[in-house]
């Protein structure tokens, strides 16, 4: 199957709810930011922070960390697919060269983050680093992105 028709096809499915592909993803990314927000405010939580800020026994801080974060992660599926299938690696100004760049590594941090999940045997401060990572990548993503579009070209569906 041609880009051409790929690229077709992803226009009309997510037209049918948005008003074009960058719009879409637009409301995706936004909805992996505030899920990275509710990530970095479980995390926190987890690691003895913030327990007078969010009020959740540790279980339930564990369960809304892993929920929030696969959620945040399937908002980006979308994004991602069009970013990198259909538009590819871009630098047609400073905005657009910083947010390829960056986008380039958000999924590699998010690996990381999860191959240290599943091996005990990295440092302590491993993880914490690694979420952070990905956490500010994507909010550099955001503000590159959906921030820019929200304030210069439109907002709304």
């Amino acid at each position: 199957m041609p880009i051409a028709d790929i690229a077709s096809a992803y226009a009309d499915a997510v037209t049918t709810v948005f008003s074009s592909p960058i719009a879409a993803k637009a409301w995706f990314a936004s909805a992996a930011a505030v899920l990275v927000a509710v990530q970095l405010a479980t995390a926190a939580r987890m690691w003895g922070r913030l327990r007078g800020v969010v009020p959740l026994a540790d279980a339930t801080a564990k369960r809304v960390h892993r929920w929030s974060g696969r959620l945040a992660v399937l908002c980006t599926v979308p994004v991602v697919f069009h970013c990198v299938l259909i538009l590819g690696f871009r630098a047609t100004d400073v905005r657009v060269a910083i947010h390829s760049i960056v986008g380039s590594f958000v999924y590699g941090a998010l690996a990381a983050k999860i191959a240290f999940l599943r091996d005990p045997r990295h440092p302590a401060w491993a993880l914490p680093v690694a979420g952070g990572a990905v956490a500010a990548l994507l909010v550099a993503l955001w503000l590159t992105s959906s921030l820019w579009y929200f304030t210069r070209v439109r907002f709304g569906f």
